[in-house]
């Protein structure tokens, strides 16, 4: 199945990206350097599809993703507020992870990285509602099959990560590791994603 033309943005940077600490549903605010990314890719975007007319807006629900797809649809000259959400866009959850570097977890459990290194794609964080990337890929594609117009999608880099995976373009151990920008637009056309 070929789905519709679709472009997926990250949400501009945090302070807890600019901190290194594992943010997953933790809902953070974007900082000034996240607004203007945010700007910039409805400036690129606009270059793309202008009006965005015939495309379907959704974003996670999360506070930076609404509030960079607010900052898109206003730099495309569009209403910033007429977009639809969709939980199942929600960054993977770290459990009891959130918050914390990887460097602060590793004082407390040495050896954790070593250990979620080895399989990261199926590695379960603790704590209550803990996801790994695969759970997080079972999520995404049931809203990626429900997907049957030209969208723009505002989500996460582990959104983005299981993108990868879903169509083919990334393995395991690849999609985990990838890094994911915050300030370009990646674009799925027949089934192929790629960076604009």
């Amino acid at each position: 199945m070929v789905r519709p033309l679709c472009y997926f943005i990250r949400h501009g940077e945090t302070d807890w990206n600019a901190e290194g600490r594992l943010q997953g549903q933790a809902d953070r605010d974007l900082t000034e350097k996240g607004r203007e990314q945010a700007t910039g890719n409805g400036i690129k975007l606009k270059s793309l599809i202008s009006d965005g007319s015939g495309f379907d807006f959704v974003s996670s629900p999360m506070i930076r993703t609404r509030h960079t797809m607010e900052r898109v649809r206003d730099a495309m000259g569009l209403d910033p507020k007429a977009y639809r959400t969709d939980p199942r866009l929600k960054e993977l959850s770290f459990g009891d992870w959130q918050g914390f570097t990887f460097a602060e977890l590793e004082e407390t459990t040495p050896g954790l990285r070593d250990e979620r290194s080895r399989d990261k794609w199926n590695y379960l964080p603790p704590g209550k509602g803990a996801e790994s990337y695969a759970l997080l890929a079972e999520r995404l594609n049931g809203w990626l099959v429900e997907v049957d117009q030209q969208t723009v999608c505002v989500a996460h880099g582990g959104i983005v990560r299981a993108l990868f995976h879903l169509l083919g373009q990334a393995d395991d151990l690849a999609a985990s590791a990838m890094d994911i920008p915050q300030d370009r637009i990646l674009r799925m056309e027949n089934d192929r994603l790629t960076w604009i």
